[in-house]
């Protein structure tokens, strides 16, 4: 029997960086506001491909609790320094209005050769996500274990979504960063294998191929980490309210934990084809908590919400075992008040219907999302405050 994973926690969240009194996108960060961030989260933040964006990753965290307040230290350091330049973080995996065309990439070579090698693919990549990593030291069983994850993603992205507009108009998704990260290679679910040496030989294929330089460059919705030994979650937008955050990272990692259960007990997930899973996957992309999945074992579909308190149900034992119930019921709370997507359409909407113009409507979804991206993290913000629910 393989040894219970240490199901350790780490979480990735990739922030926006605006300008306050516009609420604009930045184009050209200033030179000294990451290596002021460095000063006091050194080793825990990083540039991503544009210079609006800004990454940070918690240490590893022994508990949900933990990672929480990995992440309040986290947004609570870097919406301080960019405050000190007149700019402001904000979680969403889209801005609102922002043109691609402005921006202006990161001046470092990695970041060179994928806008040589991707072109405009790369450069519509103003989008930021969140990804959670949990520890899985054997190398089999994180392949099996993300075999039978791929189910449950898009139940994952739905509860997560806060990227409805692109350009300045509203997409109809509760997701369009799915739509452009699925311009990338190499992205979307992965194929199921058989052992960590099945996964690892095709990895080298490419490799030897000269296609990619390592497995860092395969970017799919869920992957062993190249660097840990961890299975990392990458599907989810990124949660403007850092409690919605720390709810996906719970459920997560409380199903990988039943999975490992299932199979201390000789029983498995069932699996299904990628072409089913996909189907879900657009349809969170889509219409987020609002709509249905397909239940594959039932063939229909059913409303999201039940499907949330099934999982709920069935992850009750490992939320327990794990000291994480209340973060994994967390999920109805964001059932009943909806996502950022939601947030962001209805600050929109009430502000044209009050007789603001579509800039003015644009600058107060972005007031909004600095405000809630900093609830419950800075003693500036009341910790309940809440969006109205739906």
């Amino acid at each position: 029997m393989i040894r219970e994973p240490s199901f350790t926690v780490g979480i990735e969240e990739e922030y926006l960086l605006v300008e306050q009194d516009t609420g604009r996108l930045i184009s050209e960060a200033p030179d000294t506001l990451l290596k002021e961030v460095e000063v006091i989260i050194e080793g825990q933040v990083a540039p991503e491909f544009f210079q609006s964006q800004i990454e940070v990753g918690t240490r590893v965290c022994h508990t949900v609790q933990e990672a929480r307040k990995e992440l309040i230290r986290l947004r609570r350091a870097v919406a301080g320094v960019a405050n000190e330049y007149g700019l402001a973080i904000i979680a969403a995996s889209t801005h609102p209005n922002a043109s691609y065309v402005t921006q202006r990439h990161t001046n470092r070579d990695r970041y060179e050769i994928l806008a040589q090698n991707m072109q405009v693919v790369a450069r519509r990549m103003v989008i930021s996500g969140m990804h959670v990593h949990v520890a899985i030291e054997d190398d089999d069983l994180r392949i099996d274990l993300m075999n039978q994850t791929t189910y449950v993603l898009p139940h994952l992205l739905a509860l997560s979504t806060s990227s409805p507009f692109w350009e300045g108009t509203d997409t109809g998704l509760m997701s369009y960063r799915i739509a452009v990260w699925n311009e990338l290679p190499r992205t979307g679910l992965p194929e199921s294998f058989d052992s960590y040496a099945e996964y690892q030989r095709h990895v080298d294929i490419l490799v030897e191929a000269e296609v990619i330089e390592d497995s860092t460059k395969i970017w799919w919705d869920i992957r062993p980490s190249a660097r840990f030994p961890t299975l990392e979650m990458r599907v989810s937008d990124i949660c403007t309210r850092l409690e919605d955050a720390v709810c996906i990272a719970a459920l997560y990692l409380c199903w990988l934990r039943m999975l490992w259960r299932l199979r201390r007990s000789n029983q498995r997930w069932r699996s299904y084809a990628n072409m089913l899973i996909y189907e879900n996957r657009w349809r969170a992309q889509r219409y987020g908590i609002d709509g249905t999945l397909v239940d594959f074992g039932r063939g229909r579909m059913v409303p999201y919400p039940q499907l949330v308190e099934e999982l709920l149900a069935l992850l009750t034992e490992d939320a327990k075992h794990l000291d994480c119930l209340a973060e994994v019921n967390h999920a109805r709370t964001i059932l009943r008040r909806g996502t950022s997507a939601h947030w962001q359409r209805q600050a929109y909407n009430d502000a044209i219907a009050a007789g603001a113009s579509e800039g003015e409507a644009i600058k107060g979804v972005v007031d909004m999302l600095i405000k809630e991206t900093l609830a419950g993290v800075s003693s500036q913000v009341a910790v309940d405050a809440m969006p109205p629910a739906r």
